[in-house]
């Protein structure tokens, strides 16, 4: 804006969702080099599958805090990253702080960036499920940073409803939609000009049969609700002669352990290891039916005109219930079984569910985000 200063804005994060959510208003700030000085912060709270993401969307951090070593807890974790952070904040002197989401990452970096009386921006604020357990730690995380944010990036109306009714000003709250949204269709059209590089049988695995891809890794669902998932998914495959199960399987051992013991020698089921970005958008696209805990993945889906069964006691993400893109059916095995049996069966159903418009976003949520930092 005329007359006015360049702000400097520190971006931080340190998962693969974080990358993939922030990285498209690190662009669009950087698009706008008289208004913004950008910094990128990774805490490489996920190294390699952070990484990945940096590489896809060529990015060069400005810091990286490689703060995870072998079983730390989260205390240990917490500690190690605030620590790091305030050195690289007592060094920057930004303007704002910009975090995304729930993860340790985000509430370290609205913390600090407190502590130092500066702005926090909070991509995707107002998500709850109401547990403070569920999923753990995040639904704790992302109470704490709306507490501490200034700016809080509401993805859909529900959200800032939600904000409202915790005494949030109206005044900082402000409708973007999702930036999950703004980077599913940068990668979709890439993948479409040119398709991505696959692990090898990749491509051969989803010919000829239907394919039902699944993701399942949160932390609440370790024990006995992963192992109903798995149960559930055993049964299905022996039923049905004509769908494959995918799993890309998520590196923790207390993922990996159930999810071969149970679901390792069913020649329906492929478990494989996890996929880059565009390969799983690639996977996505081929699916007929997603099985998933992910967040992430509940609102990617709708975009690609996926049916989501949402394998979790509660979401914080119900607008896709609401509209009709996803099931909630939580982790029993009946249910999930009953549910994924219906839609198999079902065309009809499946075709209902795939054509709602996505409600978390349209593609233009880094756009909006950097108008309101710049006019504000």
């Amino acid at each position: 804006m005329p007359g006015k200063s360049k702000r400097k804005v520190l971006i931080i994060f340190g998962t693969r969702p974080e990358a993939i959510k922030l990285i498209p208003v690190m662009r669009e700030l950087e698009r706008r080099p008289k208004q913004f000085v950008t910094r990128v912060c990774v805490t490489s709270q996920q190294r390699e599958m952070q990484d990945q993401v940096l590489k896809l969307f060529q990015v060069r951090p400005d810091f990286d805090l490689d703060v995870m070593t072998s079983d730390q807890t989260l205390v240990q974790i917490i500690t190690r990253m605030t620590d790091k952070l305030e050195e690289v904040i007592s060094k920057e002197k930004p303007d704002i702080i910009l975090v995304q989401g729930d993860t340790t990452t985000a509430f370290c970096g609205a913390l600090v960036a407190y502590y130092h009386k500066l702005k926090v921006g909070h991509v995707e604020a107002g998500l709850r499920t109401g547990n403070k357990y569920a999923p753990f730690p995040e639904e704790l995380n992302r109470r704490m940073i709306s507490c501490l944010a200034d700016y809080h990036f509401a993805p859909t109306e529900h959200a800032r409803d939600i904000l409202l009714g915790e005494g949030i000003p109206q005044s900082s709250i402000f409708i973007t939609g999702n930036t999950v949204v703004d980077a599913l269709m940068w990668a979709r059209d890439r993948i479409r000009q040119s398709p991505p590089e696959l692990p090898e049988g990749l491509r051969e695995m989803v010919k000829g049969d239907r394919l039902v891809l699944v993701t399942g890794h949160r932390r609440e669902s370790f024990g006995e609700g992963l192992k109903n998932i798995c149960y559930a998914i055993r049964q299905v495959a022996e039923e049905f002669s004509d769908v494959i199960f995918i799993y890309p399987v998520h590196l923790n051992p207390n993922v990996q352990y159930p999810v071969n013991k149970i679901l390792g020698h069913q020649p329906r089921i492929q478990l494989i290891q996890p996929l880059s970005y565009t390969s799983f958008i690639w996977l996505m696209d081929k699916a007929e039916i997603i099985l998933t805990d992910s967040g992430g993945v509940q609102e990617e889906a709708p975009s690609l005109g996926k049916p989501v069964l949402v394998m979790r006691e509660e979401t914080e993400r119900p607008e896709g219930i609401q509209a009709g893109n996803a099931i909630l059916v939580g982790t029993q095995q009946e249910g999930i079984v009953k549910e994924l049996t219906r839609l198999l069966k079902n065309p009809r159903a499946r075709l209902e569910m795939a054509k709602v418009n996505n409600p978390y976003g349209d593609g233009k949520a880094a756009n909006r985000i950097a108008d309101i930092l710049a006019s504000t």
